[in-house]
């Protein structure tokens, strides 16, 4: 789950854009180009060179500029990928939205919610990993059952006040400081897990395939 530790950090180069449809990586990057729009979008951000992955998808897909706002119609484009790739619903994006809305109120807030969103990130994902590590080897047979875990566990983390672990303990503590100043919901974070966690599985079958190959 580290891929998800570079999720706002900036790339040197362009070869995540050759990523597999439905890849970690390629559902990460496009992620990041939502974000990345919907500040464009909601700040009047125009220098693209401030938003490398927005300006990385958007030339590639020549997405021209819609009313003269850069990240409206490269919002729209990256949802309508995600949604179809990925199954993710129109909800799981209006909270992005409003999550950069509560946050970002001037182009200086930026850095501060690209590092929050970043520590929210690999907070989750460590803590998943360690209270999920043999439930994921077992459910990743069957989508319905990978998702009633991980909707569980992402229910322990945000509603149980005690831990066995102190180190869990405080990080389940971490997340749920993040979650609240983020502004997401459980939903959010549950869809958010799941759709990593598939998407990894099929990164690792496709890997296999390939070494059988060679």
């Amino acid at each position: 789950m580290n891929i998800i530790s570079r999720l706002f950090k900036k790339k040197d180069n362009e070869e995540h854009a050759a990523a597999g449809k439905g890849s970690v990586e390629e559902f990460v990057t496009l992620i990041r180009v939502y974000y990345q729009a919907v500040i464009a979008s909601q700040l009047g951000i125009t220098n693209l060179n401030v938003l490398s992955d927005l300006a990385l998808f958007k030339r590639m897909l020549k997405i021209s500029t819609q009313h003269g706002r850069l990240g409206l119609a490269e919002k729209s484009a990256a949802r309508k990928v995600m949604m179809r790739d990925y199954g993710l619903s129109e909800e799981f994006f209006k909270e992005i939205d409003n999550s950069v809305k509560k946050n970002c109120k001037k182009q200086q807030d930026v850095q501060a919610y690209f590092f929050l969103f970043q520590g929210f990130c690999n907070d989750l994902f460590a803590l998943m990993d360690n209270l999920m590590q043999w439930k994921f080897r077992f459910s990743i047979l069957v989508k319905k059952l990978l998702y009633k875990m991980t909707a569980k566990t992402i229910n322990d983390i945000l509603t149980k006040s005690e831990w066995k672990e102190i180190s869990v303990q405080k990080a389940a503590w971490s997340v749920k400081k993040y979650k609240e100043k983020l502004g997401l919901s459980e939903q959010w974070m549950t869809d958010f897990v799941y759709t990593v966690v598939l998407t990894a599985r099929e990164d690792s079958k496709r890997s296999r395939k390939k070494k059988k190959e060679d």
